[in-house]
């Protein structure tokens, strides 16, 4: 990622249906890329999910 304004969000939650609805309530502020999957980790508990987001649009 090379411009101003572009995050990269790694989230990590008990179920996916937690990370998910973290991914809805970014999505609402802010332009994200929209995963459909989360991702596990041996010998980790819960899920992991990670998400673009385009900081550059004012919230809402």
């Amino acid at each position: 990622m090379s411009e101003p304004g572009l995050v990269v969000v790694g989230v990590a939650a008990v179920d996916g249906q937690t990370a998910f609805a973290l991914q809805e309530a970014l999505a609402s502020l802010w332009a994200a890329t929209v995963v459909e999957r989360t991702t596990r980790d041996v010998g980790r508990s819960g899920v992991r999910l990670r998400c673009c987001l385009g900081m550059r649009q004012a919230p809402g």
